[in-house]
C-alpha cells in the first residue's frame, strides 16, 4: 500500500476498494483481473485507487493483511472465553459459526480460495498462518484435557480437515448444499475428538447441570412445576424440568 489512510473518509474508501477487487477476483479471477476494473466496481476514479495501491498485487496483499487481522480478532475472542466446561458440541459449533461469520466477508471468502488455487501469487499468508490455526485449536483441546499428549496431532486433522470441507462450502453456489456441508463439518469434527475431549472425560470438567437439548451449562432458575425446581437455557431458550 502507497499510504495508510488516516482519516475515517479514507479507512472507508480503502475498505470499498478491497471488497471491489473480491468481487472482481471472484468472477474474472486474479489474472485477468484490472485496476480499472476493480475501480470501476469500486465506483471510484482510478486515480483515487492509485493514491492507495500502486497495482493489484498491493490490493491483493491489503487483501491478505485484512482477512488475517479478522482471524486472529476471531481467534482472539474465543480464546477469552473459558470453553473448557461447555459440551463438545457447543464449543465446536461456536468455532464453527466463527469461521462462517469471517466467509461472510467476500475478501475472507476470495483470499481463503486463491490460498489453495493460485499460492505464487501471495505475499504475506503462507503455512505458517495454518500452523498458527493448528497451535490455536490444540489449546483449546488442551484446555479441555490437560491430560492429552497428542493434542497437535488431532488439532492438525481438525484444522486440514475443516480447510478442504471450507473450500467446497465457498465454492459452492447451492445454499442448502452449503448449509449440510456446514453442519456435516461440525458434527464431524465433533464426533473425531469425542473420544479425546468429550463431555465425560477428564476432570477438568465439571459435573454440573447441563441442558438436555444443547449441554450448555448457561441455565437459570424458572419457577417451580409440580413441586419441582425448573430451569431455562440461556443458550437454546428452552425449558426442561
Amino acid at each position: 500500500m502507497r499510504r495508510q489512510p488516516r482519516q475515517q473518509r479514507g479507512k472507508e474508501r480503502v475498505k470499498k476498494i478491497l471488497a471491489a477487487a473480491a468481487l472482481v477476483f471472484e468472477r474474472v479471477g486474479y489474472t485477468a483481473a484490472t485496476t480499472q476494473l476493480i475501480a470501476v466496481q469500486a465506483e471510484t476514479a482510478i486515480g483515487s485507487l492509485y493514491q492507495f495501491f500502486p497495482d493489484k498485487a498491493a490490493i491483493f496483499q491489503a487483501m491478505e493483511l485484512y482477512h488475517v487481522e479478522r482471524v486472529k480478532q476471531m481467534w482472539a475472542q474465543a480464546g477469552s472465553l473459558d470453553l473448557s466446561h461447555q459440551s463438545l458440541r457447543f464449543t465446536i459449533h461456536l468455532l464453527v459459526q466463527s469461521v462462517v461469520n469471517i466467509f461472510d466477508d467476500p475478501v475472507s471468502r476470495v483470499v481463503f480460495v486463491q490460498f489453495f488455487e493460485s499460492r505464487e501469487i501471495f505475499q504475506s499468508i503462507d503455512d505458517s498462518f495454518t500452523q498458527e490455526a493448528i497451535d490455536f485449536m490444540a489449546t483449546i483441546l488442551k484446555q479441555r484435557n490437560p491430560q492429552l499428549t497428542n493434542t497437535q496431532l488431532l488439532a492438525e486433522v481438525c484444522v486440514h480437515s475443516s480447510n478442504a470441507l471450507t473450500l467446497q462450502i465457498l465454492r459452492s453456489a447451492d445454499l442448502n448444499h452449503v448449509a449440510q456441508l456446514t453442519q456435516q463439518t461440525e458434527d464431524l469434527i465433533v464426533s473425531y475428538l469425542a473420544p479425546y475431549v468429550g463431555d465425560d472425560l477428564g476432570s477438568n470438567v465439571m459435573k454440573v447441570m447441563k441442558c438436555p437439548h444443547c449441554r450448555s451449562i448457561n441455565l437459570s432458575k424458572n419457577g417451580y412445576r409440580r413441586g419441582k425446581q425448573c430451569y431455562i437455557c440461556k443458550q437454546c431458550r428452552k425449558q426442561f424440568v
